[in-house]
C-alpha cells in the first residue's frame, strides 16, 4: 500500500544518496526531528548519537551502519540513534572528514606530505578493485597482487584511522555532552504539553457533567481545540 507506483532506478537511489530531493537542510531536519522524537531517556540516545558520529570519522565505508550499531550496543545507547548519526557522514562532509583524518594521522606516523580528497577516494576505490581481484583469484587463474594494497594501508589507510579515532573521539565526546541537556530539555517539554492538554480535556469533561441536563455544553476555552485536547 505504501510502496511506489513506479520503483526507483537505481541511478536515482545514486542521485538521492549524493545529493536528496528536498536538499541536505531538509534531510538535516528530518534527522534532528527524529532523534528528538526517540522514546528512550536522553542519555542513552545521546550515547547513540555519539556512536554514530564517532564511527563517520572511521575509514569503514559501507559499514558505517553496522559498526555504528554495534558500538551503540556496546557503550549501551540507542541503536536508532546510532544510525541516524551516521547522516554526520555524507558526500558533502566526507572529504573534509578525509583531508582532517589523514592529513592529522600522516602527522603522527611522521609520514611526509598530505593527499588531496580527490586522491584519498581514488586510492579507496582503486584499493577495493584490487582486493576484490585478489578475493576472486583464490577461486580462478588470476595471479593475486598485495604489494599496491599493502602500500594503500601504510600510505592511507592507517593514516586514515590513527587520525580518524583521535578526531572521532573528540567530536563524539562533545555531542555526547552537548545533547543530553538539549534532548532532556525537548522531552521535558513534551511532558509538560502532554500533562496541559491532560488537564484541558479533564476539565471540559467535568464542566460537561456539571451542565445541566438538556443545557447548553459549556465552550471550551480560549485556545482549546480538538488538536490540543
Amino acid at each position: 500500500m505504501f510502496k511506489r507506483k513506479k520503483p526507483r532506478s537505481y541511478g536515482q537511489i545514486a542521485s538521492d544518496f549524493i545529493y536528496p530531493r528536498g536538499g541536505w537542510r531538509r534531510a538535516g531536519t528530518y534527522v534532528l526531528h527524529r532523534l528528538r522524537r526517540l522514546p528512550d531517556q536522553p542519555h542513552r540516545i545521546a550515547r547513540g548519537v555519539a556512536a554514530g558520529v564517532f564511527v563517520s570519522f572511521t575509514p569503514l565505508f559501507g559499514f558505517h551502519f553496522l559498526s555504528a550499531a554495534a558500538l551503540a550496543w556496546i557503550i549501551r545507547g540507542n541503536v536508532l540513534a546510532a544510525l541516524l548519526a551516521t547522516f554526520v557522514g555524507n558526500p558533502v562532509t566526507f572529504p573534509f572528514i578525509a583531508l582532517a583524518a589523514v592529513g592529522l594521522g600522516r602527522r603522527i606516523l611522521g609520514l611526509p606530505g598530505e593527499p588531496s580528497a580527490n586522491l584519498i577516494f581514488r586510492e579507496f576505490t582503486r584499493a577495493s578493485g584490487e582486493l576484490w581481484h585478489n578475493i576472486k583469484s583464490i577461486f580462478g587463474p588470476e595471479t593475486a597482487h598485495w604489494n599496491r594494497l599493502w602500500e594503500f594501508h601504510e600510505q592511507i589507510f592507517l593514516p586514515y584511522w590513527v587520525g580518524g579515532i583521535i578526531l572521532g573521539v573528540a567530536v563524539s565526546v562533545a555531542t555526547h555532552y552537548l545533547t543530553v541537556p538539549v534532548f532532556r530539555a525537548y522531552q521535558r517539554r513534551r511532558e509538560k504539553k502532554m500533562a496541559d492538554r491532560i488537564a484541558r480535556a479533564a476539565e471540559l469533561a467535568a464542566a460537561r457533567a456539571a451542565a445541566p441536563e438538556g443545557g447548553a455544553a459549556p465552550h471550551p476555552r480560549s485556545g482549546d481545540s480538538p488538536r490540543d485536547i
